[in-house]
């Protein structure tokens, strides 16, 4: 980082969510019991996870780490947003803000790969079941997972070493609620052209790249589905991805609107909304849409609560 960073701009003013002072103690609330609901429901994955000997899959040790993820996703992003909101004064300081930038970019990238990652996972269960055990090994599911890590912290460190090593010469009011990439590029009053399109780049290729692998298991997955001849083969065949598939329509949904919108339709305040739900709502939904879609893991749930009650 250049040093005209650290002497024009050492704070940054955040707008926040509202600029009305009367939603400011509603808006705080919701997100609190959002984000003591996404604590509460992702680290209660993570113990099941641990505890049950029925959960001890490669598919339940991705999902173990992707409620990490949602944990630390979130843990970047809401406990500042909520300090801010009863805040007279929405500051960050340009240390904070990059690492804030930072590790929302690692944890958002990780999850994408962890999504893909967990799709290749569920490919070969149905498409290659007997074969499960033997491919999805315990040192693939740790090289998988840590392709997974390297690929959020080399995306993060491209965006972050390029946006703060330019100029903040101007305006220091970042009109959002956190440190992302758009509302940065505008108060740069130097060339960001070239840093614009590597970021785009780098952020396109990861985001494409994770949703055609899920595409293509899918449509293995789907194709395979299909061939099975009971109704009851294809039903169970079908949950076993179920939980999967819903988390990743969710997730890139919300990526694909964001993002693949034509710039004419683009609203900083509409961006504020969609970047609530994929930043804060998502890994408060993800514990919950495998915990009730999931008969493996309320099985363990119950079982859990009955060892809890009779000790």
């Amino acid at each position: 980082m250049g040093s005209s960073n650290q002497t024009s701009v050492t704070l940054f003013f955040l707008i926040g969510l509202t600029h009305n002072p009367k939603l400011q103690i509603p808006l705080f609330l919701l997100l609190l019991l959002v984000y003591i609901i996404t604590l509460l429901g992702n680290i209660g994955i993570i113990v099941l996870t641990r505890l049950d000997s029925r959960l001890q899959t490669p598919m339940y040790f991705f999902l173990k780490h992707l409620s990490f993820v949602d944990i630390c996703y979130s843990s970047v992003i809401t406990p500042k947003t909520l300090q801010n909101l009863l805040a007279e004064q929405k500051t960050i300081s340009f240390l904070g803000c990059a690492l804030q930038l930072y590790f929302y970019a690692v944890f958002a990238t990780t999850e994408c790969f962890l999504l893909a990652v967990m799709a290749y996972d569920r490919y070969v269960a149905i498409c290659n079941p007997l074969l499960y055990p033997v491919i999805m090994s315990r040192r693939l599911c740790i090289r998988l997972l840590s392709a997974s890590y390297v690929g959020g912290i080399c995306n993060a460190l491209i965006q972050t070493v390029c946006i703060f090593r330019l100029s903040f010469c101007g305006s220091n009011v970042i009109d959002h609620y956190f440190c992302d990439g758009p509302p940065l590029f505008v108060l740069i009053c130097s060339d960001t052209s070239i840093c614009e399109l590597a970021v785009l780049v780098f952020v396109g290729f990861n985001t494409i790249s994770t949703f055609t692998a899920i595409f293509i298991s899918y449509t293995y997955i789907i194709s395979n589905i299909l061939r099975i001849r009971s109704a009851e083969g294809r039903h169970k065949a079908f949950n076993t991805c179920a939980s999967h598939f819903t988390a990743v329509l969710i997730f890139y949904g919300t990526v694909f609107f964001m993002y693949l919108r034509p710039t004419s339709s683009y609203s900083m305040e509409q961006d504020k909304v969609v970047s609530v739900f994929y930043s804060v709502l998502i890994p408060m939904l993800n514990p919950l849409i495998y915990s009730l879609r999931n008969k493996e893991v309320k099985a363990a749930l119950v079982k859990n609560l009955k060892k809890q009650q009779h000790s």
